[in-house]
């Protein structure tokens, strides 16, 4: 593991403190999430993707904000919140809720889209002695897949069909660890 995996590891350690303390709930998404599931560091990460209730956002920030943390300027807190912990882009993705309480797309133009059933309810993700909530295996599968579909200007990745594939695996294959009771 490098240095930069090894800070990105301390924010998310940091973020769960944090948020847990606060009662502010956080999900892991994207590659870290994957790899809290798969219980190891696969590859490299760019950066750290967390999704959080848009109605919570404004107080997460505050908290990051009072811990040394700062506001990326790139982009604006309406679309998401993007932060950085020191050299490491962190970015929190807004949830809605629909009329029966359902997690949706919580800003921009995707505003109120449903996101995928069970989303939130997967077991916690651990790296060594971390554990930290993070979406459903089934959810980070879809992601992956369904990004080109949705998003046609936004080709697939080869670190995408690598990680459907690593997601897909059966445990002990690279795939996700067996809850634990």
């Amino acid at each position: 593991m490098d240095e930069l995996a090894r800070r990105q590891l301390a924010s998310i350690a940091e973020v769960v403190a944090v948020t847990g303390a606060a009662g502010v709930p956080v999900w892991l998404r994207g590659g870290w999430a994957m790899d809290f599931q798969l219980a190891a560091v696969t590859r490299p990460h760019v950066d750290v993707d967390w999704y959080c209730w848009r109605d919570d956002a404004d107080r997460l920030a505050t908290l990051l904000l009072s811990r040394g943390w700062r506001l990326d300027p790139r982009m604006p807190v309406e679309s998401q919140l993007d932060m950085f912990a020191g050299d490491v882009e962190v970015s929190f993705a807004y949830l809605g809720r629909d009329d029966d309480g359902r997690p949706t797309v919580g800003a921009g133009s995707w505003a109120g889209t449903p996101l995928p059933a069970g989303m939130l309810d997967a077991p916690p993700g651990r790296i060594g002695p971390l554990t930290v909530p993070t979406i459903s295996v089934a959810a980070q599968i879809e992601f992956k897949q369904m990004y080109p579909v949705w998003m046609p200007e936004r080709p697939r990745r080869p670190k995408d069909a690598d990680d459907v594939a690593r997601l897909r695996a059966g445990p002990g294959q690279g795939g996700p660890r067996t809850p634990r009771p």
